[in-house]
């Protein structure tokens, strides 16, 4: 191989494999469990549990329990709001709960589903309030059973603000994910199972990070509507 053909590579080379070992990565467990309660043919109320486990973390790292109050304007539109309790957990430093307030608007367009959601994310590190604008996509694929589909997602962390608490504005993270959807057990339960990839990008110095996770989620449509007119 000729000097300039090497000259040629090298740097290229070096340009993918410096980001590669600079990335710090790590294996994960997520799952999730949501029931959905109508109240109205219109209303309904999303009762939510998650549980995140990881190598880094040494065990659970994040666990969320909330709710979330859905009102339909049409059947492609959704408007919700809702809150939730986090609890973040580290190996090496002291665990946090964080309060979070949360809006979003669905819109259901045939097999594409798309979400506009707002975290405002309160810290016992600070006063100050966090938010986090979190747009996401979804489109599934139908398979030979109609209850039975391949998806495809990605949402998008998009930070306004900074706090002093730990906070820092910009283009936080994505989430990408591949998966299926499966009925469980009944009609009325549907299981989503798929790879989860979420980027962190490096920001402030701090070195990115890649978490691969699998990841199960269980939503559960209880019968209703519950109240009346």
């Amino acid at each position: 191989m000729s000097l300039l053909r090497c000259a040629a590579i090298v740097p290229g080379a070096l340009l993918f494999a410096v980001p590669a070992q600079a990335q710090i990565e790590d294996e994960q467990f997520w799952e999730q469990v949501n029931v959905n309660v109508p109240l109205t043919p219109e209303v309904r109320v999303t009762l939510e549990q998650i549980g995140r486990w990881g190598d880094r973390a040494d065990g659970i790292s994040q666990t969320e329990y909330g709710a979330l109050l859905g009102w339909k304007t049409s059947k492609a539109i959704e408007f919700g709001v809702g809150y939730r309790r986090v609890g973040l957990f580290s190996a090496t430093g002291p665990s946090v709960h964080e309060n979070r307030l949360r809006q979003q608007m669905v819109v259901t367009h045939g097999k594409l589903f798309a979400r506009f959601r707002v975290d405002e994310r309160f810290n016992p590190g600070g006063d100050q309030v966090g938010v986090r604008i979190r747009p996401l996509l979804r489109r599934n694929f139908p398979l030979s059973s109609k209850r039975l589909a391949f998806f495809a997602s990605h949402e998008s962390f998009i930070l306004p603000n900074s706090t002093r608490w730990g906070q820092r504005s910009g283009y936080e993270r994505m989430r990408n994910m591949l998966g299926v959807t499966v009925p469980f057990v009944t009609r009325k339960a549907m299981l989503d199972i798929g790879y989860l990839n979420q980027f962190r990008f490096g920001r402030a110095g701090a070195r990115p990070v890649m978490e691969h996770a699998l990841s199960l989620q269980l939503t559960i449509n209880a019968i209703g509507p519950i109240l009346h007119d």
